[in-house]
């Protein structure tokens, strides 16, 4: 039996936790800005998706951050098995 009511939009989003989950919330959020007739529920769940999409480039910045400054040498790693028995 399906709802009377179609599910609309309430201002809350999943976390974006994935590349793919970034570039879906970016082509939804590209729609409804283009939209003109938009009403204050998708106006609500736009701007909840772009907290999203800024919080998930923060936790990306500091993810690059902290492994580009543990890396001082961006060579190949040498593994314990290359080690000479000297």
């Amino acid at each position: 039996m399906s709802k009377r009511h179609p599910k609309r939009p309430n201002g809350h989003v999943r976390p974006i936790r994935t590349k793919r989950d970034f570039d879906g919330a970016s082509a939804i959020v590209k729609t409804l800005s283009t939209r003109s007739d938009r009403d204050s529920l998708a106006e609500r769940r736009m701007l909840a998706l772009l907290h999203e999409l800024d919080r998930f480039d923060e936790i990306v910045d500091e993810a690059d951050a902290e492994s580009a400054s543990e890396e001082d040498y961006p060579g190949p790693r040498r593994r314990w098995s290359d080690e000479s028995d000297d």
